[in-house]
């Protein structure tokens, strides 16, 4: 077996828990590959892009910024990816940093494997594609200042949706819990496969969160009275400036992210302990 460790050490604990799950692997007998740009004497080393083809599964240790950047990635080849968190929410990782002696179960092929779909966003101007994005959580549209409204059409089929708002989230299940719940969207059961549309301080006392389904092709246009800025943000990662005649094309990716579960904590346990309820059991 072979296992890519892609770890971000800037997170705190980060390098300790590199160097303790080498050391298990290589008790265990696994292969354990770092990138090449990490020194550890019990990895074998490689370029981080060949790790994606080599290794039989990936192992991510950080907080849900590091899960997403990697298991977008991971998705292009099909692999499956494992989470240690080493974050502060750490809600898409599986298991925490006192917890690496469940890695057992993969070794011994005990686990489950959840697929979380991702949506393709694309831009267009004059018809023509300027910039193609993957989002597993969510591509959002806000103005660049505080306070200021910009109108929104979501176009669905032969009818559109219209929003007077701050901006306008369209989330993935897995990114109801994240942006968009704190917009007062629904917690989406990952298990599904829905669109959401949350509108981010909407003008309005109708604008609702829209569930839509999976197969639903959306076309966003946008743009302010006021000549403000507006952009794009894919993944809390800001990806382009949108001009007034630009649309914006969202659809469902045929490539999805697969998490490994190794702990029996349901969504809903996982949910409870991440957010701090006071009834969790």
């Amino acid at each position: 077996m072979k296992i890519a460790v892609l770890p971000n050490l800037d997170k705190r604990g980060a390098s300790d828990v590199v160097e303790k799950l080498g050391l298990f692997l290589k008790n265990e007998g696994v292969e354990a590959y770092l990138p090449d740009t990490i020194c550890s004497p019990n990895y074998n080393h490689a370029p981080e892009e060949e790790l994606y083809k080599l290794a039989d599964f990936i192992i991510t240790i950080g907080g849900d910024g590091t899960i997403i950047r990697y298991a977008k990635r991971a998705a292009l080849d099909k692999k499956a990816l494992l989470g240690i968190n080493a974050g502060r929410m750490g809600y898409l990782a599986d298991i925490e940093q006192n917890e690496l002696n469940l890695l057992s179960n993969l070794i011994k092929g005990d686990y489950t494997i959840e697929n979380r779909m991702m949506l393709d966003v694309e831009i267009l101007e004059n018809g023509q594609s300027v910039g193609k994005f993957t989002a597993l959580n969510d591509a959002v549209i806000t103005s660049g200042f505080i306070s200021r409204i910009v109108d929104i059409s979501v176009a669905v089929g032969k009818d559109a949706i219209s929003y007077r708002a701050d901006g306008l989230i369209v989330s993935t299940p897995t990114g109801s819990t994240a942006y968009s719940m704190s917009a007062g969207g629904p917690i989406i059961d990952p298990s599904t496969e829905n669109i959401c549309i949350t509108p981010i301080c909407s003008h309005s006392l109708s604008a609702k969160p829209i569930l839509m389904s999976a197969d639903t092709t959306l076309t966003l246009k946008s743009f302010s009275k006021k000549r403000t800025e507006i952009y794009l943000t894919v993944d809390g990662r800001k990806v382009a400036n949108i001009k007034p005649y630009s649309e914006i094309k969202i659809t469902k990716s045929n490539n999805f992210v697969q998490l490994i579960r190794l702990s029996n904590r349901s969504f809903y346990k996982t949910m409870s302990v991440k957010f701090k309820d006071s009834r969790s059991v």
